[in-house]
């Protein structure tokens, strides 16, 4: 039994052995099948390549990527609704006397959610929300000055 088996290499060099298997040697001069080095010639024949630059690079390889106009500039302002000030009041805020003070200065605030006004008394005060905020819809202005609260804006 064999253990060892020599690379091809070593063992496909004798007489007109030049091409090692691989055809007609002047296939093989350059690297003209396969389109030069790296991903070059992965155009037209490179759906065999296609799986391997998946796996290597992920799916973000083809197709177009990045900035698609200087003029439009994505909205980068932080928002936060109601409701998620209301369920975390300690994190966003402090228990004043006559309700949470609640300092947000580079958010806009959203409406969406309920504001409790003493449906659940935190600490023996009513939920009446005092916010600095950069922005608020009317909507969630309204909502805070409903139940006795107030938004103030910076």
């Amino acid at each position: 039994m064999k253990t060892k088996k020599r690379k091809k290499s070593s063992r496909m060099h004798g007489m007109n052995m030049g091409t090692h298997g691989g055809g007609a040697r002047k296939k093989r001069k350059g690297s003209g099948h396969r389109g030069g080095k790296g991903m070059s010639g992965s155009g037209k024949r490179a759906d065999h390549k296609k799986t391997l630059v998946i796996k290597l690079y992920g799916n973000k390889y083809f197709g177009k990527q990045g900035i698609t106009s200087r003029g439009t500039k994505r909205d980068t302002r932080k928002r936060i609704n109601l409701r998620q000030i209301e369920m975390n009041l300690e994190k966003y805020g402090k228990l004043g006397k006559d309700g949470w003070e609640i300092n947000l200065p580079n958010y806009k605030i959203l409406s969406e959610g309920e504001v409790l006004q003493g449906g659940v008394p935190h600490k023996g005060a009513k939920n009446k929300l005092f916010i600095k905020a950069k922005e608020a819809s009317k909507s969630a202005i309204e909502k805070v000055k409903k139940k006795g609260g107030e938004i103030l804006l910076k």
